[in-house]
């Protein structure tokens, strides 16, 4: 604001938007979250449900994978059954996650990928080659019959640019996986049609970076998009319908401000790459102006991964900021956590650390400081001798107020202010800067719970 705009403006109406709360970049961001190991698993899944209640959970991605439902799915011979029946699939692993989330008001995002049956894999040997679209088409309309009900999106395929999901990536030098992927997609579309289902439809769902056997997640889209490097139309593909694009934006080890050196790569701290790239597609007419961003899966992995893994302090800090930074882009609709509980640990001798550890408990069920980070998340974002300290009451679904508080290195806690959020449980408000301090956030719930968010220092 001017110097001559304020000795215009009234006194009284400078206060009143010195107290209200900042407006945030997304008016209706989503939080996703994904807990596959808890919540597919009957013996965990209503303490699971309850947990994910109280952290402010109300939607979910679900990962549904053909080869786990499918009938005969190790024989190469194709069964002859009506495979667009749901009746003639078992949905028992999945059906109890999504209908209990549907009982409860909360949103599905399902993502219909392989690992695929044998026989519907053109006669390979593993089941991510080249799956036939045709099956496909048929599997979705099944999903969609049996689920359309009780699902708010869809989306197609999980990281369909890593070789564990599907193959080949490469083939003669150039990518071949973003075409198969087209090929499904598009037979998506038809399945999903034939069941008469109208929903959200997501594109994409990329793994953030590529490797020499793994297409890089921008050369990905140009090409399923049928596009050249210039982001210029080649080859005589359709448009095809796309209501978002999908992509999982995992960091390193240096945290959600790093920018991998491949400009074809995205983190979390390159959001501005895919941006960019879908509205030089758009304006390549291959797909619709200002399209949607939904960061379905991110987690930010804790010790005792070796290669990936932080502190848990850190793992709270990184986060909290890299849900601000979805947060203060427009073009993000959901954002995610993935992984309520770790997954078990796996030595194994290679060259990385098995499974993932970017839960909000341990694999042993130890809750980490990450819990009450997601619960009560606060971040503090340092500008010269003013810090923005940006917050949210997850719990709260609403306009609430809560303490912010301060502690200086070797003294005790201090409430710096009091807040009001706004409609969605959001707030921004500045302090001074001080070196060494830190920051947490304080809730009471309406039923007189107390919360307190997790511990954090600020960042420049």
């Amino acid at each position: 604001m001017t110097l001559i705009l304020r000795r215009l403006l009234p006194l009284a109406v400078l206060l009143a938007l010195a107290a209200a709360p900042q407006a945030h970049a997304s008016k209706s961001q989503e939080m996703l979250f994904e807990a596959p190991r808890d919540l597919l698993n009957a013996q965990t899944r209503d303490e699971a449900f309850e947990t994910l209640d109280d952290l402010g959970v109300r939607a979910l991605r679900i990962v549904l994978y053909w080869y786990d439902v499918a009938p005969d799915r190790d024989s190469r011979v194709r069964p002859s059954a009506d495979l667009t029946d749901p009746a003639v699939y078992d949905w028992g692993k999945y059906a109890p996650a999504i209908e209990e989330a549907a009982r409860r008001g909360w949103k599905v995002q399902l993502t219909v990928s392989g690992p695929v049956p044998r026989w519907a894999t053109n006669g390979a040997r593993d089941t991510v080659t080249r799956p036939n679209p045709t099956q496909f088409q048929a599997f979705v309309t099944a999903v969609a019959r049996r689920f359309g009900g009780q699902v708010a999106r869809w989306s197609i395929w999980n990281e369909p640019n890593h070789p564990n999901f599907l193959r080949p990536q490469f083939s003669g030098g150039k990518p071949a996986s973003p075409g198969i992927y087209r090929n499904l997609y598009a037979a998506a579309l038809r399945g999903l049609q034939a069941a008469g289902d109208r929903k959200p439809v997501l594109f994409g769902e990329t793994a953030p970076t590529g490797t020499s056997k793994m297409v890089a997640p921008l050369t990905f889209l140009r090409s399923a998009l049928c596009l050249n490097a210039k982001y210029k139309r080649v080859g005589k593909c359709s448009r095809l319908r796309i209501d978002g694009y999908a992509h999982h934006p995992y960091t390193t080890r240096k945290g959600p401000f790093y920018k991998p050196a491949s400009p074809n790569a995205v983190t979390i701290g390159a959001l501005s790459r895919l941006t960019t790239a879908l509205d030089r597609a758009a304006k390549a007419k291959a797909v619709k102006a200002k399209l949607g961003i939904y960061l379905t899966e991110f987690g930010i992995q804790s010790v005792p991964d070796p290669y990936y893994g932080v502190s848990y302090a850190t793992q709270s800090d990184y986060r909290s900021w890299s849900e601000r930074i979805a947060y203060e882009n427009p073009r993000v609709k959901a954002f995610s956590q993935y992984l309520l509980t770790d997954d078990d640990p796996d030595h194994g001798g290679g060259p990385r650390y098995s499974g993932f550890e970017s839960g909000l408990r341990s694999a042993t069920g130890r809750d980490k400081p990450a819990l009450d980070g997601f619960r009560l998340p606060l971040v503090a974002k340092r500008r010269g001798g003013k810090v923005s300290l940006w917050g949210l009451v997850r719990p709260a679904h609403g306009r609430t107020t809560a303490v912010v508080e301060y502690r200086d290195p070797g003294k005790g806690w201090k409430t710096l202010f009091n807040v009001t959020t706004d409609s969605r449980g959001y707030f921004v408000r500045s302090s001074a800067y001080r070196s060494g301090r830190v920051w947490r956030l304080r809730w009471t719930a309406p039923d007189g719970r107390r919360y307190a968010g997790t511990t954090t220092k600020s960042y420049k």
